[in-house]
C-alpha cells in the first residue's frame, strides 16, 4: 500500500520512471545518450554527464574559479503555452536556477529557482509563456565550495499547455503535492489503487480502470473535519481564463468540497464548492479566474467521521478563455493612474471655484524640488498662491473602480514647510454616491522635502472611487502639498514581484554592478537618507524616498577623481537598446557624470550621455538609446569637481529591448537655470 503521493512520486523516480505518455517538445531530454543539444556555457564552469548516463551533475570540486556552470539550450521556438518540468537534486549547500533567455536580448529572465537540500530528486514545473521570438532555456548551478556540493539533473520534460494541467497517467502527477496527513490523504486512484478500492470507480480519461485519477477516503478520518489537500504547482505567470476538472463524490455522513486558489503571500480564496452531495459518475465542473498574480490551485476535502466517502478528480485543463459567457473581462484598473504630465487624466476636482489643487511644473533649480516623474514634468500642488481662500478643503475624484476586486494604489506626496500636519492630505474611498466608505491613509508626519511613496491594498464590494482630501483652516499654517505618480493595479502590493532583468533600485543589493578597480580612484557607496555633506547629495531615494541608491562621496576624493560602476556583461542585440535612469547633480561644485559604452573590440569607451555641473534640487530622468550587437558593459563614470560640495548621484536603472518611446533626455541644462524656483501653472 502506497503511503501518500510525495512517496509515490519518489520511489516511482528512483525506479526511474517518468511516464511519456504527453506528447514532449523540443528542449526535453533525459540525458540517456547525451545531452539533446544542450551545452555548457564556456564563460563558465561546465556540467558532465555521468558516466553511466541518466544525468548530469556540476560539482564545486570542478568548478575551478568559477561560481556557476551555465547550461544551455539548443535555440527553441515554441510560441504557444508550455510546462517545463524538472526533476533534480541539490547535494549539501547550493541553488538551481531556472532562466529564459530571449533570441536578440540582453537578459535572461528568472523563471524558477531552489536551494532545498534533499536526499533524493524532486520535481519543479515552470510555465513557459507564449512568447512570438525564439528563445533558449538556462539551467544555472551554482554549489558552494567545499567537498561535497553538487548539483544533479535528471530530466528535463517540456510538454504543451499549462503547468497546473493534469491527466495523473503520469508518474510525476504534473508537480501536483499532497499535504501529508496522518489519517486522510489523496491518494493515485485506478490501476494503483489499493485493492479495497480498487472497484472505486473508473477513471475518467479512458473511462476503463487502467487509467489514473487522484482520490481520497474517508475510512481512516478518526477526528472531526479532517483534511486532505492536493495542491498544484505555482504557476509563474498571472491566471486568467477557465479552470476545468471532472470530479467523483459520495457522501454517506458528510465531507466538505472546496476548491481554492492560493498566491505567493499563502492567502487562499475560495473560488468553486459543489451544490450537490453526490454525483452519478463523474461531472464536469468550469470556473473562471481571474488572478493578477502566480498562484495554486488547492483542492481540499474535509470529513467529518470516517464514514464521509470520498472524492476523487481527474482531467485537470486551463484555458485563456473564460468559461462562461457572463464572466465581466479582465479589468484594467489603470484608467486610474496618473503622472499628470498631460493633464488631470480622469481626476477632477468638485467645483471649480473652489479648486485647491494646482497642476504646475517647476524648472530646474537648487530650491524648490520638481516632479517625481522627470524632474522637469507636472504634478498636483494644493495650497499655492493660486488658492483664493485663505482656509480651504481640497478634494480630488479619482474615476470609478469595479468592486470585488483587491487594488494596490501606489502614489507619491510631497511636502514644503509644513507645519500643521492634521488633515494635511487623507486619502479616502467613496462609494458611487459620493458617501466616504473608509479613511484608508492619512499623513503621520513632516515629511522631509523628498518625493514619498505610499502603498494601500483596499477591497470594497461596491463601485468605488479614490479622493485626495487636503484640508486647511489657516493659509499661513499648511505649506504646500504635492501628489504625483499615482497608480493602480489589481492584487496586493505585497505580492508584486522584483525587479526584472536590467532593472535595479538597490534595495536590496547592487544587482550585479562592479566597481571598476582598474581605472578610477573611487568607489560608488550605497547609501540611504542623506549623504553627509550639506548643500549636495539628495534627501532621499528616487524609487521610495526612504530606500537605497548608489552616489559618490565627495569627500572620499579628490578634484578630478573618477568613479566607475559597471554592469555585468550584456550580451548586445540586433536591435535597439533603451536605458532609462535617474541622477541626482546638486551642489555649487558638481563634476561630470557620463555614461559609457565599454566592450573589448575598443580600446576606448564610448560616450553615450554626459552631464556637467549643478542640475537640480531634483532627481533628474535620463533616457538614452543607445545599439551594440556584442558582448558589452555600461559604464557609470561620475567625476568629482572642484568643492566638497560634488556629491553625484543614481537610481532606478532600466534597460528596456528596443528604441526608447520617450524623445529623451531634453533637460538642456548645464550648471544653473537662469528661472531658479519659479513655478509654472
Amino acid at each position: 500500500m502506497m503511503s501518500n503521493v510525495c512517496l509515490t512520486l519518489r520511489v516511482l523516480l528512483l525506479c526511474g520512471f517518468l511516464s511519456a505518455q504527453q506528447q514532449l517538445l523540443p528542449g526535453s531530454c533525459n540525458f540517456e545518450l547525451g545531452t539533446c543539444g544542450y551545452t555548457s556555457d564556456p564563460e563558465y564552469g561546465s556540467w558532465r554527464m555521468n558516466e553511466e548516463g541518466h544525468l548530469i551533475t556540476v560539482d564545486s570540486a570542478f568548478l575551478d574559479d568559477h561560481e556557476q556552470a551555465v547550461l544551455v539550450s539548443p535555440l527553441l521556438d515554441q510560441q504557444d503555452w508550455g510546462c517545463v518540468r524538472l526533476v533534480y537534486q541539490i547535494t549539501g549547500q547550493g541553488s538551481l536556477h531556472l532562466k529564459l533567455r530571449p533570441d536578440s536580448n540582453n537578459f535572461d529572465y528568472q523563471l524558477w529557482n531552489a536551494n532545498t537540500t534533499s536526499d533524493s530528486w524532486l520535481i519543479a514545473s515552470m510555465d513557459l509563456p507564449n512568447i512570438t521570438i525564439p528563445y533558449q532555456i538556462l539551467l544555472e548551478g551554482r554549489p558552494e565550495r567545499g567537498s561535497g556540493n553538487s548539483i544533479a539533473i535528471f530530466e528535463i520534460h517540456i510538454v504543451p499547455g499549462y503547468c497546473i494541467e493534469c491527466k495523473f497517467e503520469e508518474n510525476h502527477l504534473c508537480g501536483y503535492s499532497n499535504s501529508w496527513n496522518p489519517n486522510v490523504n489523496w491518494y493515485v486512484g485506478g490501476s494503483m489503487a489499493r485493492e479495497s478500492e480498487s472497484n472505486l470507480l473508473e477513471n475518467h480519461t479512458n473511462n476503463t480502470q487502467r487509467g489514473h485519477y487522484m482520490y481520497v477516503d474517508s475510512v481512516y478520518a478518526k477526528h472531526f473535519l479532517e483534511v486532505a489537500k492536493l495542491t498544484s504547482p505555482m504557476t509563474t505567470v498571472p491566471m486568467v481564463g477557465c479552470l476545468s476538472f471532472y470530479y467523483n463524490r459520495d457522501q454517506e455522513r458528510g465531507n466538505i468540497f472546496s476548491v481554492f486558489t492560493r498566491d505567493h503571500l499563502g492567502l487562499y480564496e475560495e473560488i468553486w464548492r459543489p451544490e450537490v452531495y453526490v454525483t452519478v459518475g463523474w461531472t464536469l465542473v468550469n470556473v473562471d479566474i481571474k488572478a493578477p498574480h502566480p498562484l495554486q490551485v488547492v483542492f481540499e476535502v474535509a470529513f467529518n467521521s470516517a464514514r464521509g466517502g470520498y472524492v476523487a478528480i481527474d482531467d485537470i485543463t486551463f484555458s485563456p478563455e473564460f468559461c462562461h459567457t457572463d464572466t465581466e473581462p479582465t479589468f484594467n484598473p489603470s484608467i486610474a493612474n496618473c503622472d499628470f504630465e498631460n493633464g488631470l487624466c480622469l481626476y477632477y476636482q468638485e467645483r471649480a471655484e473652489t479648486k485647491v489643487w494646482s497642476r504646475v511644473s517647476v524648472k530646474p533649480n537648487t530650491y524648490m524640488i520638481g516632479d517625481h516623474t522627470t524632474g522637469i514634468g507636472c504634478f498636483l500642488l494644493a495650497n499655492t498662491h493660486f488658492t483664493s481662500k485663505p482656509g480651504y478643503v481640497g478634494r480630488l475624484h479619482g474615476p470609478f473602480l469595479p468592486g470585488n476586486h483587491k487594488y494596490c494604489l501606489r502614489f507619491y506626496y510631497l511636502i514644503h514647510g509644513f507645519r500643521k500636519i492634521d488633515n494635511g492630505l487623507v486619502l479616502y474611498i467613496y462609494d458611487e454616491n459620493d458617501v466616504a466608505q473608509e479613511k484608508v491613509w492619512s499623513l503621520a508626519d513632516t515629511s522631509r522635502a523628498v518625493w514619498t511613496e505610499v502603498e494601500i491594498t483596499y477591497m470594497k464590494p461596491m463601485l468605488s472611487k479614490i479622493v485626495f482630501v487636503s484640508i486647511c483652516q489657516n493659509f499661513l499654517e499648511c505649506g504646500l502639498i504635492a501628489i504625483d505618480d499615482i497608480t493602480v493595479s489589481l492584487g496586493d502590493c505585497q505580492s508584486t514581484t522584483g525587479p526584472l532583468p536590467g532593472q535595479c533600485n538597490f534595495e536590496s543589493g547592487v544587482c550585479g554592478y562592479i566597481q571598476d578597480k582598474k581605472g578610477d580612484e573611487a568607489d560608488w557607496l550605497q547609501v540611504r537618507g542623506h549623504t553627509p555633506t550639506s548643500y549636495t547629495g539628495p534627501r532621499g531615494d528616487h524609487t521610495t524616498g526612504v530606500g537605497y541608491y548608489m552616489y559618490i562621496e565627495a569627500s572620499l576624493m579628490h578634484p578630478g577623481d573618477k568613479a566607475r560602476l559597471l554592469t555585468s556583461d550584456l550580451r548586445g542585440s540586433s536591435s535597439s537598446q533603451c536605458l532609462i535612469f535617474y541622477y541626482h547633480m546638486y551642489g555649487t561644485g558638481t563634476g561630470i557624470l557620463s555614461v559609457l559604452l565599454r566592450h573589448g573590440d575598443r580600446q576606448q569607451d564610448t560616450l553615450l550621455w554626459r552631464r556637467r555641473g549643478e542640475q537640480s534640487v531634483s532627481w533628474m530622468r535620463a533616457i538614452v538609446d543607445y545599439h551594440c550587437d556584442v558582448r558589452h558593459q555600461i559604464v557609470f563614470e561620475a567625476i568629482r569637481g572642484p568643492s566638497l560640495r560634488s556629491d553625484i548621484a543614481i537610481d532606478d536603472i532600466h534597460f528596456k529591448w528596443g528604441p526608447c518611446d520617450d524623445p529623451g533626455d531634453i533637460a538642456p541644462y548645464s550648471g544653473f537655470s537662469e528661472y531658479f524656483n519659479e513655478i509654472d501653472n
